[in-house]
């Protein structure tokens, strides 16, 4: 029903991912190549012909779209007064850091990690505490000992988790969602839970919203969610947050009200609303169009590139992709690439943990992309193994 395989030319309109050097590939920001949904399109042209852009407030068909696609799709009802409006993830992160945590207190993270998580802490004065995911036989895990002793630290004062996991692709299971919220409950940690990438989930598999897991896991945490990023819609700056506890809940609203970052821009409202109110049967498709995408990957990296592995995931749209067995570096693997084929990717180093041996790759872009991405890492690979 809905066309992913027609490229659309981003170029000229201020792209971050597209503003690049003539023959480059760009397969490395966790930004889609597809145009949004037309319910959103159709949302956004009838506010434009108004010709009137003043200032907005939040309706109450805002909560209630959100309200609804939590309760029919992940099965967790919440309250409209647990919602507050937000322009992103991102600035809703950096306001709870400071507000939550005090200067020269650690901040943990579960690495490797969405590395903006780092820019939050370190920008606010605070300490990065990384507890390394263990990876073994293709997947990650968390490191149970090395968790709690990071939280037992009476600096630890604060949590950034993400939920599903970015860049390694992992939907967290129940079971280790009430295990992480019964620990920082007993040590006197707060959780925020990035769950920007929900709704990016393979055909039959399902995230598990954090706070929905035990009412210790409701009581401790701050959930930042939005229709963005599996919409497409990053720029239209429209986000939310979802706290249950009240005390919790005011000091989050004083955060992002101090910092300004609760008011919406003319568009951020229409938009949300039709991504949860029209926008389910285009994401489905999506979804089977990444996965289909994943899929091909995988088989071409196992076929044609067997010193490369891709590691196993059923969320989000990006690939982890293991370069141990040809290099250690995968900075300057990363850079080779682009240099000599044009292909760019993101480097893992950036991530934290044992990102150095891998790189990230975005598969939300047309089939003949991928293909193409795909046979610049072959040739990649090879040049750069024949340079060793």
């Amino acid at each position: 029903m809905y066309d992913f395989d027609t490229p659309v030319d981003r170029k000229n309109t201020n792209s971050l991912k597209w503003d690049i050097k003539e023959g480059e590939l760009p397969m490395w920001v966790a930004d889609m190549d597809f145009q949004t949904s037309p319910a959103i399109i159709h949302a956004l042209e009838k506010r434009v012909e108004n010709g009137v852009y003043g200032y907005n407030i939040i309706p109450e068909e805002w909560s209630r779209a959100y309200i609804n696609w939590w309760d029919k799709r992940h099965h967790f009802k919440m309250e409209e007064e647990w919602l507050i409006f937000c322009t992103g993830v991102v600035p809703a992160i950096s306001s709870c850091v400071r507000k939550l945590t005090s200067v020269g207190e650690n901040v943990l993270v579960l690495t490797p990690v969405y590395n903006i998580f780092f820019n939050s802490i370190y920008n606010n004065g605070r300490n990065i505490l990384q507890s390394h995911l263990r990876y073994e036989n293709g997947a990650y895990e968390i490191d149970w000992k090395d968790f709690e002793e990071k939280l037992v630290n009476p600096q630890t004062s604060l949590l950034i988790f993400c939920n599903p996991h970015n860049p390694v692709g992992k939907i967290w299971d129940k079971e280790t969602l009430a295990r992480v919220g019964e620990l920082c409950k007993k040590y006197g940690v707060t959780v925020i839970s990035d769950e920007i990438h929900c709704d990016l989930t393979e055909p039959g598999y399902e995230y598990v919203p954090f706070a929905s897991v035990s009412e210790v896991c409701k009581d401790i945490s701050v959930s930042c969610i939005a229709p963005t990023k599996c919409f497409n819609i990053a720029g239209l700056q429209t986000a939310a947050v979802s706290v249950p506890n009240p005390l919790l809940r005011h000091k989050v609203w004083r955060a992002l009200n101090t910092d300004e970052v609760a008011e919406p821009n003319t568009f951020a409202v229409q938009a949300a609303v039709a991504a949860f109110e029209e926008g389910e049967p285009w994401l489905e498709e999506l979804n089977a169009y990444t996965t289909a995408n994943r899929r091909y990957v995988e088989e071409f990296v196992k076929n044609e590139i067997p010193s490369l592995s891709v590691v196993s995931g059923h969320a989000t749209y990006l690939l982890w992709i293991d370069v141990s067995k040809i290099t250690e570096n995968s900075k300057s693997f990363s850079r080779f690439l682009r240099e000599k084929t044009g292909l760019f990717v993101s480097e893992g180093k950036e991530y934290g943990g044992d990102g150095k041996s891998f790189i990230r790759l975005n598969v939300a872009c047309p089939r003949c992309y991928v293909e193409d991405g795909m046979n610049r890492l072959k040739e990649g690979v090879s040049l750069f193994l024949l340079e060793k």
